[in-house]
C-alpha cells in the first residue's frame, strides 16, 4: 500500500493525505494503520527515541482516501477535539457516483440510525436517530459515473455513503452501501478533499487541499471539473 502524504506540519499537528484501504487506528485485524506509520514516521524524521506521541482527534473510514488531521502533542489533541465536537471545521468531500443525480445541486436531509451490530447507519425514525445533513453538487459526468463536491453540515457515521445511495447514486465501490461491484484497491471512489480550520495553537487558518487518488477515473472526472 502506497504511504501517506503530508499535506502540513509543524511542532503541534501532522495533516496528511490516507490511501483508501489503510485505518486510521488500529483493529482486531492487527492489519498497519495510519497511527503506526506515523508514530514511526515522527519519530524517525526527528530522531525521537521509541514511537512519537500522536493522537486521533477524529477518523476517516478504512475504504476512503483524503485529509486527517493528527496531533503531535497532547495540548494540540484537547484542542483539535474540541474543534471536531463543536462542529468549527469545514469539511469537503468528493464523491465518484453511480449515474448522475438529476437534480445538479442539492441540500439532503435525513434522520440516521446507526445499528451497532451490523455496523452499518440507515434512514430511521427510530427515537435515536440523528439529523444529518449534507450539500452536494455535481462537478464532471462522465458515461457512467459521475463526480460530485459534498459538503457537510453534520458528521454522523457513514453519513455521505448512505445519503447518495438514498438519492439512488451510490459511491462507486461501496458494497456495503448498494454499489453494483467492488473496486479492486477495497477502497470506495469517496475522497476527503479538503479541510478548512483556525489552528488550535497558533490561531492561523488553515485551509488544505488533497489531491485525488492517482486512479484513471480519478483522474479523468477530476480533469473535467
Amino acid at each position: 500500500m502506497e504511504a501517506p502524504s503530508i499535506l502540513f506540519e509543524d511542532n503541534h499537528l501532522l495533516v496528511v493525505s490516507k490511501p483508501a484501504g489503510m485505518l486510521v487506528q488500529g483493529d482486531i485485524t492487527g492489519d498497519r494503520c495510519l497511527k503506526d506509520w506515523a508514530e514511526e514516521d515522527v519519530a524517525r524524521r526527528f530522531n525521537k527515541p521509541g514511537k512519537a506521541f500522536i493522537g486521533l482527534p477524529h477518523r476517516l473510514d478504512r475504504p476512503t482516501s483524503g485529509i486527517v488531521v493528527l496531533a503531535k502533542t497532547s495540548k494540540a489533541l484537547a484542542r483539535m477535539n474540541a474543534l471536531f465536537s463543536g462542529r468549527d471545521i469545514q469539511k469537503t468531500y468528493w464523491a465518484i457516483v453511480e449515474g448522475c443525480p438529476e437534480v445538479p445541486e442539492a441540500r439532503l436531509e435525513h434522520f440516521l440510525y446507526r445499528d451497532g451490530k451490523t455496523k452499518k447507519s440507515f434512514i430511521s425514525k427510530h427515537p435515536e436517530a440523528q439529523k444529518a445533513v449534507l450539500r452536494y453538487r455535481v462537478l464532471a459526468v462522465g458515461d457512467r459515473y459521475s463526480l460530485l463536491k459534498v459538503d457537510l453540515e453534520t458528521g454522523r457515521h457513514h453519513q455521505i455513503r448512505v445519503q447518495l445511495q438514498a438519492i439512488g447514486h451510490p459511491i462507486k465501490g461501496d458494497l456495503k452501501y448498494g454499489s453494483k461491484r467492488s473496486n479492486s484497491n477495497g477502497g470506495i471512489h469517496l475522497h476527503a478533499r479538503e479541510l478548512t480550520f483556525i489552528h488550535p495553537v497558533s490561531q492561523e487558518h488553515i485551509h488544505l487541499v488533497a489531491p485525488p487518488p492517482a486512479d484513471p477515473l480519478w483522474q479523468a472526472l477530476s480533469s473535467a471539473e
